[in-house]
């Protein structure tokens, strides 16, 4: 979608489609950004939607299926390692789910290899995981992860990744399975829109969320950056983006009626969450600070609440009670596999589990 105009008239150009409109909502959201190094996209992928899911699910674990049967002791490590660069909330929780399936859920499903003894690094480039959060938690954080196995590395910069593995300057970790959760960017709404953008691409709005200049315009979510309290930017989560798109219904709601609506938009911060794994999770609400069990429970309502509709709730809850008993076991299906940027699997030969799948 662009943003163009036509005999005068502001217009959306859809393919060949010119869409005039009275009021414009831009809500395009974000992408992953690899600082300059897009090559590194298709040997680790990032987490942003279902398909995302479904294609790193499907990475993980063919990666303990071609183990399975590897002979090449070298190979067979390099599938059994798994690197998640960035210490963020995604990493983080990528980071705990991983350790969690290798160690549990798969721990008895081969007969040749021994998941237990995978290797999950998180690699992070600053000198903590979780900046957002407070330094404490940042700490309990980092010591769950580790309790669940995984290996954390703090003070790395990513130098390259490739189908091998993962540079960091002179270091290197061989490893056949890459995930990316180190940053995001705006999408191209910028430049649709030929607006002023900071560094990541977000399109710099007015405190009411119009486009400067175009009143008619409104730009809000990850596709945009306002300053809140204290003058920084406000930040590119999901409450964010809810509350704005609340603020505009409320301003289109008064001028389709005739009247106005000056008043600037205002975030209410309810809080952070982050989780690490089952039972682990911490919270961050002002100088509020839970960690373990009660901010994993808290996490798992709050997930639970803001969804629409009763039934998805009730479905919902129901669904994450029963995963918790049985690890998962039954979503190991294997689908929308496509380049995996890794050895293909020998036809010949087959996984112990895969009647698991």
């Amino acid at each position: 979608m662009n943003e163009g105009t036509s005999g005068g008239q502001v217009k959306v150009i859809a393919g060949k489609r010119r869409i005039p409109f009275d009021y414009l909502i831009l809500a395009t959201g974000a992408q992953h950004a690899y600082f300059g190094h897009d090559e590194w996209e298709p040997f680790a992928p990032g987490l942003k939607t279902i398909d995302d899911a479904t294609q790193l699910r499907a990475r993980i674990l063919l990666a303990f299926e071609r183990a399975e049967s590897e002979t090449d002791p070298a190979e067979r490590q390099r599938l059994l390692t798994f690197v998640v660069i960035g210490g963020g909330p995604t990493g983080v929780e990528m980071a705990g789910a991983i350790a969690e399936l290798a160690k549990r859920a798969l721990a008895a499903d081969f007969r040749t290899i021994d998941p237990t003894s995978a290797r999950i690094i998180l690699v992070e480039a600053g000198p903590r995981i979780l900046t957002p959060f407070d330094p404490s938690l940042s700490a309990i954080a980092q010591q769950s992860l580790e309790q669940l196995g995984v290996e954390v590395l703090l003070g790395k910069a990513v130098t390259g990744c490739d189908a091998g593995g993962v540079s960091m300057g002179d270091d290197r970790i061989e490893a056949r399975t890459i995930m990316w959760g180190a940053g995001v960017m705006a999408s191209p709404a910028g430049k649709w829109l030929n607006a002023k953008t900071d560094r990541a691409g977000r399109v710099m709005i007015n405190p009411d969320l119009t486009l400067p200049g175009h009143p008619n315009i409104f730009v809000i979510g990850d596709t945009a950056t306002l300053n809140g309290k204290g003058g920084k930017p406000l930040p590119g989560v999901a409450p964010v983006a809810k509350q704005q798109g609340h603020y505009v219904a409320a301003a289109l709601i008064a001028r389709t009626a005739g009247g106005r609506y000056d008043e600037p938009f205002t975030y209410r911060d309810f809080g952070s969450l982050a989780t690490i794994g089952r039972k682990h999770a911490i919270m961050e609400l002002g100088t509020i600070k839970f960690s373990g069990l009660v901010a994993w429970l808290l996490w798992c309502v709050a997930h639970v609440y803001f969804l629409i509709g009763f039934r998805n709730r009730l479905v919902v809850a129901l669904s994450w009670m029963w995963s918790y008993v049985t690890f998962q076991r039954g979503t190991r299906l294997i689908t929308g596999v496509r380049d995996m940027q890794m050895p293909p699997p020998d036809p010949k030969q087959t996984s112990a589990h895969r009647d698991a799948a």
